[in-house]
């Protein structure tokens, strides 16, 4: 029995059709991602498609967890490449473990089933089951630790820039290698988009700026810049007409950092403003322990970091990030044609100029 006149019963009907033969992605997402958290994954590949990647819309992606290790640069790279990600905030990690293939490093499959104590002995690093030698730690430390000594590095500076001067370097290692596929920080440099890390002291990077520290070198991490240029590129999407969208992979710092662009907005700055519009997470944390990692988009209303009437283009995706990436990257090359690069790096001071005038607008308003 196929019709119905009850008002709940309004979706499209649930397909037992067999399926075809090397069916392309968005065709099997579209099609056979039916219920549960498939169909979340669904709603989520088809809200970042379709009204995400409209051309107004600045997007904000965050990482967390151990994504670049398990090699999904190969989706980082080409959203960025195609103009589907125009800001970053990451774990310092990711951007770290990512550089050891730019400077021709192999990490490799294994079992998370192994005698840690076993591998410590013989030298060998274990991410779950990602397995690679020491070595590639130490190189990796000295390939930062030779470039943070350079003059260029000697001065306060954000993490934005930080990552730029460093992506630099490391897209010229992959030229001088031929690494025939860019990494994180050197596409970048390239494509201009700015990569913040909530807490840079939380990484090997960052250790590796602590040790320049106590050599007697003057590198410095300005936080407070960060928080104030995230905030300038959100203000900004805002004011130039268009919307703000957050795509966020796992949670954690960098998710609070990339949200809290509209409470220091509204909150902070006393501007006056109303959150992102769009909200796509990808989380395997639960709601209900309180942390930050699992709170819903509604959740997020109240604090002013989405706008509710947008409600209805949030999604959340109990998946794996590993599982859902490369379904959703597949998803939106295949459905989207590229989006002319925003090159955000280039803007910030401007940006943050407009940030702090509009700021003092409403401080003379206020008082």
């Amino acid at each position: 029995m196929k019709s119905t006149r009850n008002p709940h019963i309004r979706g499209k009907e649930i397909s037992h059709s067999p399926m075809a033969k090397n069916i392309r992605v968005d065709a099997l997402v579209d099609s056979y991602f039916q219920a549960y958290n498939a169909a979340r994954l669904r709603e989520g590949c088809q809200l970042y498609a379709g009204k995400m990647l409209e051309r107004d819309v600045f997007i904000g992606m965050s990482l967390t967890g151990a994504l670049t290790p398990a090699g999904l640069g190969s989706c980082i790279v080409p959203l960025m490449k195609s103009g589907f990600v125009d800001w970053i905030v990451s774990t310092g990690a990711n951007l770290y473990h990512d550089t050891h293939f730019a400077i021709g490093h192999s990490l490799h499959r294994g079992s998370p089933f192994m005698d840690d104590r076993v591998l410590r002995k013989q030298g060998v690093i274990r991410i779950y089951d990602i397995l690679f030698d020491y070595s590639v730690l130490l190189d990796t430390d000295e390939f930062f630790r030779s470039l943070l000594r350079k003059e260029e590095f000697q001065r306060e500076m954000g993490t934005a820039e930080l990552h730029f001067r460093l992506g630099r370097y490391v897209a010229e290692r992959e030229r001088v290698l031929r690494i025939r596929h860019s990494s994180v920080l050197a596409t970048a440099y390239r494509c201009g988009v700015p990569v913040y890390t909530s807490s840079p002291g939380d990484s090997s990077i960052g250790m590796n700026i602590a040790e320049t520290a106590l050599a007697g070198f003057r590198n410095r991490i300005d936080v407070l810049l960060d928080v104030n240029e995230t905030a300038a590129i959100v203000l900004e999407a805002k004011r130039s007409g268009g919307k703000s969208g957050v795509l966020i992979f796992g949670g954690g710092s960098p998710k609070n950092f990339m949200l809290q662009t509209e409470p220091q907005i509204q909150e902070v700055l006393n501007i006056d403003e109303k959150g992102h519009d769009f909200f796509l997470q990808i989380t395997d944390a639960r709601p209900d322990t309180g942390g930050l990692s699992g709170a819903t988009p509604s959740e997020a209303v109240s604090w002013g970091k989405i706008d509710p009437d947008q409600l209805p283009d949030t999604v959340v995706v109990y998946l794996d990030s590993t599982v859902a990436m490369p379904i959703l990257t597949s998803y939106a090359l295949g459905r989207r044609r590229p989006r002319k690069l925003r090159r955000l790096y280039d803007r910030r001071e401007e940006l943050t100029q407009k940030l702090r005038l509009e700021y003092l607008r409403a401080q003379k308003k206020k008082h």
